[in-house]
């Protein structure tokens, strides 16, 4: 079957990305790693020994960077509706978080811990109805938010791809009244065309 002119464009594109490339030689499963490493560069949001929660995690780039990041006596907690291989260092739990038994789940395995950061890479499946996609990307933000605020610690943070549309800006405002500090990023690594930017919020009010 022929390739349309923008499946062709997006393949010769991922070919082509220099990221791609990069994270075929540094061993991370997708190009995402390297925004949330440029992310932590900046922000200084994942140490040695904190314990991360990955929401959304699948195929797991952000999973093997929270791991190196945080060390041996640190943890990742990580989980997707998707399955995801095994990643030394990450604990990870299949299914839907907003589900009772997978919430569960995720809290027995933090233990009573709080975690530090909360990640969310998460984007809904892409129907190509824009208003549609936009409110399925807002749904998924409301569900990790709530996800953050039931188990970050005090003063902890939180990192989440964003879509700019329709209410975009009512979420930054209800970002701001839990976090102390919110600021939007665009990494190089995020494509110039995409609409999509990283909250990163510091300083959880608990």
């Amino acid at each position: 079957m022929a390739r349309s002119k923008s499946s062709k464009r997006w393949l010769d594109e991922h070919v082509n990305d220099p990221f791609v490339k990069q994270a075929q030689l540094d061993g991370y499963r997708s190009r995402a790693s390297y925004k949330l490493l440029e992310i932590n560069d900046k922000d200084r949001l994942i140490h040695p020994n904190a314990l991360v929660l990955d929401l959304g995690s699948a195929p797991g780039g952000w999973s093997q960077v929270s791991a190196k990041l945080v060390g041996h006596n640190g943890r990742v907690v990580a989980s997707d509706i998707l399955p995801m291989d095994a990643i030394a260092g990450v604990e990870f739990i299949q299914g839907d978080f907003t589900e009772q038994m997978v919430f569960d789940q995720i809290m027995a395995t933090l233990n009573g811990n709080l975690a530090d950061v909360v990640i969310s890479d998460m984007s809904p499946n892409i129907s190509g109805v824009a208003v549609a996609d936009q409110a399925a990307s807002m749904y998924l933000l409301e569900l990790a938010l709530d996800m953050a605020s039931q188990v970050l610690k005090p003063k902890g943070s939180f990192v989440a791809k964003v879509f700019h549309g329709e209410g975009y800006d009512d979420y930054i405002k209800a970002v701001r009244g839990l976090f102390e500090k919110v600021v939007i990023r665009k990494p190089d690594s995020s494509r110039s065309r995409s609409r999509e930017v990283y909250l990163v919020a510091k300083g959880f009010k608990g």
